[in-house]
């Protein structure tokens, strides 16, 4: 087994990984150690003539180096990370997953002081007011940390190393959690086979009872089933409703329904519904908790790649009617979020491929990095290649589209200022939703060509560089998103347009890309929106030549 060790600069995680590893005639594996040895120069050099970006990059050849990790039984490997280690993505899928993870966690006044008496010295503390910046260090990266074994690292060395022999020869757990925080709107968790755990948690925090599980048939036979059993089997009783399939669930109806059936459980305020499906069936579940004795919790799990990076996060809950999408609903944050990444192994290339559209956005927001990573891998993403899943690429653009739309969510939970950013794409995707009857088209296909016509109206009023625009719609090209003609008239899109929630004092606020964003323009002249609707809903190389 490897005992991975992560926590902040000061912890204690080398004197204690030599320590244990010396007791366990296990080998030690120090990666700043090796980094340096790797470079042929200490960290602090490296820094210098490097620049942090440069370390970062020598950190994740080193992990990447250490291989699978070590099943045989008995301590084989203490593995001492840097503290800023887990800070990436990929790092962490390498690092959590088959090993023993353990977090060194003190006070950063206790660290900072460490710190200052240390011989070694820290690039990222230096300067004046170490405790405040050993604070900040702790708040950005403690989600990081936070999967791990949380050991007390205030009792020394020889407390740490007794705490973390309790736990050598426990068995692992065959699933693994990546990314855990209590945010002012619930708990993010995201992770690999970590759905049961996840769940479990949630309930326990809640004191419930029992869980009533809300599917639908294909979700249901993929997830739900199984997380039912893993419940049970620890002692949980379990309820179950099934709704309709896809956007059918998205009635009022049905929701009549579904509370008839919670009327029939006897289901109580403190009874909290366990949503299993995407994000129509989160939707429409969030709603039912909204409502039900005047709100409920709801734990989301969501099974669609679109339900893991958007949907399911923000607390919005509806249900359509003929005349527009989401137009009856509430705000009704979860108690949790629980995103587990195997489910994503059995989508349909289809549903992979119509997500990315979210992702894109996301990307357009102003994540550089998760724009490079879908320009690289979103193809082999779109086609649901095994390799995305294997190598992290996949769990990583999950966790930066899920957790920068956490971050504005909550800054603005209600849509009251900058979380409108997040439709960027929607207004015209809404609308051809609405024109095709909620049929035919997957919400992602549908903010793909919404994402075109908002780069078209960007540049035709000068709020988008051509350059920028042309970078979206070239990721777009890439993905086959947004390419085919649509048979949907433009009148009847242009006039459900005029139903879209974001107007404001009679004209509509529309979310155009920047140069490394997005603005927010509500004089937009109708004539460049009708030209780019006409153009998108042609095709876009018909669009293009247009």
């Amino acid at each position: 087994m490897d005992l991975v060790l992560v926590g902040l600069p000061g912890s204690g995680k080398t004197a204690a990984g030599r320590r244990v590893a010396r007791r366990h005639e296990a080998e030690l594996i120090d990666l700043d150690e090796v980094i340096a040895a790797a470079a042929g120069r200490p960290i602090p050099a490296i820094f210098e003539e490097e620049g942090e970006a440069g370390f970062r990059a020598r950190e994740r050849a080193a992990i990447a180096a250490l291989g699978p990790a070590d099943a045989s039984p008995g301590l084989r490997r203490v593995i001492s990370t840097g503290g800023g280690a887990p800070v990436d993505p990929r790092n962490r899928w390498r690092l959590y997953r088959g090993r023993q993870a353990a977090w060194l966690d003190a006070p950063p006044e206790i660290l900072a002081q460490r710190v200052r008496h240390s011989p070694n010295r820290r690039p990222l503390l230096a300067g004046r007011d170490p405790i405040g910046k050993m604070r900040d260090l702790a708040a950005a990266r403690a989600r990081f940390y936070a999967p791990a074994l949380r050991v007390n690292g205030i009792v020394g060395v020889a407390g740490i190393v007794a705490a973390l022999e309790r736990h050598v020869d426990e068995p692992l757990p065959d699933g693994a959690t990546l990314l855990r925080a209590e945010t002012a709107i619930g708990r993010y968790e995201l992770g690999e086979g970590n759905a049961v755990a996840g769940v479990l948690a949630a309930l326990g925090a809640l004191e419930a009872r029992r869980a009533i599980l809300v599917s639908e048939p294909r979700a249901w036979e993929a997830a739900g089933a199984g997380l039912a059993d893993g419940l049970a089997a620890a002692g949980v009783p379990v309820d179950r409703i099934l709704l309709p399939e896809g956007e059918t669930a998205k009635r009022l109806a049905v929701v009549e329904a579904a509370a008839r059936e919670l009327a029939r459980l006897r289901a109580e305020r403190r009874d909290p519904l366990v949503a299993i499906g995407g994000g129509a069936l989160g939707d429409t579940a969030g709603f039912l908790a909204a409502t039900w004795l005047r709100g409920v919790p709801v734990i989301h799990v969501p099974t669609t790649l679109v339900a893991q990076i958007d949907s399911s996060i923000g607390g919005k809950t509806a249900v359509d009617l003929p005349e527009g999408k989401n137009l009856v609903g509430a705000f009704h944050q979860p108690a949790a979020i629980v995103v587990d990444v195997r489910f994503l192994r059995t989508l349909p290339p289809r549903q992979l491929a119509a997500a990315l559209g979210e992702a894109v956005k996301m990307a357009a927001l102003g994540d550089e990095r998760l724009f490079e990573l879908l320009e690289e891998r979103g193809a082999a993403m779109a086609e649901g290649d095994a390799c995305v899943h294997e190598d992290g690429s996949l769990a990583e653009a999950v966790e930066r589209c899920g957790w920068a739309k956490v971050e504005v969510v909550t800054a603005d939970e209600r849509e009251q200022g900058g979380r409108i950013h997040l439709n960027l794409g929607h207004s015209l995707a809404h609308a051809i939703e609405t024109v095709a009857g909620f049929e035919g088209i997957l919400h992602g296909e549908a903010v793909a060509y919404g994402l075109r016509a908002a780069c078209r109206i960007g540049v035709a009023v000068e709020a988008s560089p051509p350059e920028r625009a042309a970078r979206i719609e070239a990721l777009l090209d890439a993905l086959d998103l947004g390419r085919a003609p649509l048979p949907c008239p433009l009148g009847a899109v242009l006039a459900a347009l005029a139903t879209d929630k974001k107007h404001a004092g009679g004209r509509l606020r529309w979310v155009l890309p920047t140069a490394a964003g997005v603005t927010v323009r509500s004089d937009v002249p109708e004539e460049a929106v009708e030209a780019a609707a006409r153009a998108v809903l042609a095709g876009a190389a018909a669009g293009a030549r247009s």
